[in-house]
């Protein structure tokens, strides 16, 4: 199977399915001497494990990260990194039943398709247990980025109807709700909305937004290696994203030129901008301020409400699904996002060194002689 490579200069292949021995991922391309241990990964994989409140599945698993290998005394080395999770808690006998069927929403009939048959035991690689590997490798992203001053943050905006208010913003507030979202009022409405839909049978969608300071302006290629291009490959790449914006995003397209260009200052002899509505990107290269995009997310195809759908005999029938499943992806996927942004910005950030010949020669001139 292509299509399980991500990156250039940091670059993460993911491997594994749901349903199992373990899952990971290769990490090729960190720049030797990050201090790195299982501590600094696993706070990231406990963010997305399962389990964790009524509205994710109850499946349980401890998600424990295992280092292979890119790492002595406590440092990586420069070699591939190689990180593992073992899955402890399959139940692949609750999925016999879909073998015969394609669910609504799920990539059953795609994955039959294109190859010929399918792992229907948890969805194989189109599981969302996939985003373990990911997130993975996008801890120690993310730690390589905090090392040049950049962070990373992501957090729900939406939950169906239920939108937060940016007055009521607070980060803090994300670790006391089972949504993840920054503002406590909306966090609560969000819940009820969710406790709805449950009762009913069914599921809900969100939105995901994320964050980064501290980036520099510069990052990014022009044409066809933007970085708005490389990240909406990136978080469109997550199972259950159906939409991308950075900036005002679609809400530009109903704006007129005199209200979303962002004006230039002058502060400090750096160059400043007065709003933000480009969300820190220009020409697809960072333009110094923040970035901000969101990902919006389906609601969750597995559902007990009776669905339609046609069996691999192509008669039609009715079913109802029935197992461990998430009511919400919105929760359990802000991580993943934070993620697939850390690791797609720091391989962009890398790309970015040989730009200019007198970055090269300042980095060459630091080099001690032989």
């Amino acid at each position: 199977m292509a299509g399980s490579t991500l990156g250039t200069l940091f670059s993460i292949t993911t491997w594994g399915e749901s349903h199992g021995p373990a899952i990971g991922v290769v990490i090729d391309g960190c720049p030797a001497g990050l201090p790195l241990s299982a501590s600094d990964i696993q706070p990231y994989l406990n963010r997305r494990k399962p389990g964790q409140s009524r509205y994710t599945t109850p499946r349980k698993e401890d998600d424990t990260v295992e280092i292979l290998s890119g790492i002595f005394e406590g440092k990586t080395t420069g070699t591939p990194i190689s990180l593992m999770v073992k899955n402890t808690s399959q139940r692949s006998k609750d999925y016999t039943e879909i073998a015969a069927y394609y669910r609504p929403g799920h990539a059953d009939y795609t994955y039959d398709q294109k190859y010929g048959f399918r792992d229907y035991t948890g969805g194989g690689r189109s599981s969302g247990r996939e985003t373990i590997g990911r997130v993975a490798a996008g801890a120690i992203a993310a730690k390589l980025l905090s090392e040049l001053g950049i962070t990373v943050t992501a957090y729900t905006h939406s939950i169906g109807p239920v939108t937060i208010d940016y007055d009521r913003f607070d980060l803090s507030v994300m670790e006391q709700n089972a949504v993840n979202m920054p503002d406590p009022i909306a966090a609560k409405e969000a819940e009820a909305h969710l406790d709805a839909c449950r009762a009913r049978q069914d599921s809900c969608g969100g939105i995901v937004e994320c964050v980064l300071k501290g980036l520099p302006a510069g990052i990014g290629d022009p044409c066809f290696d933007k970085l708005n291009a490389n990240l909406a490959k990136s978080i469109c790449s997550i199972g259950a994203v159906k939409g991308f914006e950075i900036g005002d995003g679609f809400a530009a397209a109903a704006a007129c030129g005199s209200t979303n260009n962002d004006a230039f200052y002058m502060e400090e002899n750096k160059v400043r901008k007065k709003t933000n509505h480009s969300g820190g990107v220009l020409g697809g290269i960072s333009d110094g301020s923040d970035l901000i995009f969101r990902a919006a997310f389906k609601p969750t195809p597995s559902i007990s409400a009776p669905q339609e759908t046609v069996n691999k005999s192509g008669q039609n029938i009715t079913i109802s699904i029935h197992g461990r499943h998430d009511p919400i992806i919105v929760p359990r996927a802000v991580v993943v996002v934070e993620c697939m942004a850390a690791i797609t910005t720091l391989d962009l950030l890398l790309k970015t060194i040989p730009s200019r010949l007198d970055h090269l020669k300042t980095f060459f001139q630091n080099l001690s002689p032989m």
